[in-house]
């Protein structure tokens, strides 16, 4: 195939994020994100040859009209012909999916099927499938799913203690998020670590607005810190994370809270924002833990504390730990946050080198732990978007 470039979108309720990528060089050579779809002022933005630009879209305007204005965009910028296939984000995949799929009527109606397990994002990602089908009718589509790194999880982990009866008839088990991320900085990580074709012991940290850990044994998922949803474990932006399920029942009895109010409560206003009560974004709320804001430290010590305490868990599934990896824009950036993780986690062994932590920022890869340090704790950039550029370019050189 002369060509290896794919257009990567990922969609989102009011989004879409895009990418045209070159799968065997990584070189990304148009990037840009359409916001604020459906609503008012509409706009995309994006990146070609190190400029940047806005393109204005009308009131209202969605993501058909995002997609056909990127078609126009792709073909004035002489990039359409040179493009292999189309490559989707989709974020649950259930059980159907332990792979990339190319689209198909069948793998389309799992995808519907699947919404009910992840009803803000699986429905988005069939209007970009939709759409991007009709303007790119001649490409092949194909869709790469958030949980399907996870499908090698054992029934002891995926599955909860409830009437089993709920996981045959309803599919109610845990999932797990962020699979292409972890499957990338899992697989780099052994790269660097000199662990190919070795056993290995990996936990790899996703940390962003949406936070979430991965146990990878021999390049495996055996257990992940999400659940059936992307609410189950770590505190994140605005996300609680693991609370005491009778909580639901407190808030519609004592406080008359709705089934609505609760979600939105738990998924929108809560994690670091919630604890704060000043910010999601963890550069604010270090800024001003730092000026002495005593909520803003609280938020930092919860989140901190909570994910050291699952990433010691995570020895149980894996039997040791080879390595922890950093990754995601908090992962990537905060050299507060790595700092106390790993000295939290110094009773495993873990030694912290202040000078390589700072110096791994702002997407810079490295160690940040000492030489002697058993485990090793480093800081890998993730790259979802080649993840999916390459399985839809390997799956349509496959047709």
């Amino acid at each position: 195939m002369s060509s290896s470039h794919v257009l990567v979108l990922n969609c989102g309720s009011s989004s879409l994020k895009f990418a045209i990528i070159d799968s065997n060089s990584a070189i990304e050579h148009l990037s840009g994100l359409a916001e604020r779809l459906g609503e008012a002022s509409p706009q995309i933005k994006y990146k070609f040859n190190g400029k940047k630009h806005t393109v204005a879209l009308a009131n209202g305007d969605a993501h058909e009209v995002a997609i056909n204005q990127l078609v126009e965009l792709v073909k004035s910028l002489k990039l359409d012909q040179q493009l292999v296939a189309v490559g989707h984000r989709v974020v649950h995949g259930g059980e159907h999916f332990t792979h990339s799929a190319l689209i198909t009527d069948t793998v389309l109606e799992a995808i519907k099927q699947t919404a009910t397990l992840a009803p803000l994002h699986n429905p988005a990602n069939l209007l970009g499938i939709t759409a991007a089908s009709d303007a790119f009718s001649t490409l092949p589509q194909v869709a790469v799913f958030d949980t399907a790194f996870h499908q090698t999880m054992e029934p002891q982990a995926f599955l909860y203690a409830l009437p089993y009866e709920l996981y045959k008839k309803h599919s109610i088990r845990r999932y797990g998020f962020h699979g292409t991320s972890h499957y990338y900085v899992s697989a780099q990580a052994i790269d660097l670590l000199g662990l190919k074709g070795k056993p290995s012991k990996i936990v790899t940290a996703h940390l962003g607005n949406g936070c979430s850990i991965c146990a990878v044994k021999d390049g495996k998922s055996v257990d992940t810190s999400m659940g059936l949803t992307p609410l189950e474990g770590l505190v994140m932006g605005t996300r609680s994370g693991d609370i005491d399920p009778g909580l639901f029942a407190y808030l519609v009895n004592q406080l008359n809270y709705t089934a609505s109010q609760i979600d939105t409560l738990l998924n929108k206003e809560s994690g670091l924002l919630g604890i704060s009560e000043l910010s999601n974004d963890c550069r604010t709320i270090e800024e001003s833990a730092a000026e002495g804001h005593t909520q803003a430290q609280l938020a930092l010590d919860i989140f901190c504390f909570r994910l050291a305490k699952q990433i010691a868990s995570f020895a149980v599934p894996l039997g040791g730990i080879d390595a922890l990896v950093f990754t995601g824009g908090i992962g990537e950036n905060s050299d507060v946050i790595r700092a106390k993780v790993v000295n939290q986690l110094s009773f495993l062994g873990f030694k912290l080198n202040n000078e390589s932590n700072l110096a791994a920022r702002f997407g810079n890869e490295g160690v940040i732990t000492d030489q002697d340090s058993t485990p090793l704790a480093l800081v890998v950039p993730t790259n979802e978007e080649l993840v999916i550029a390459q399985d839809a370019a390997k799956l349509a050189e496959e047709l």
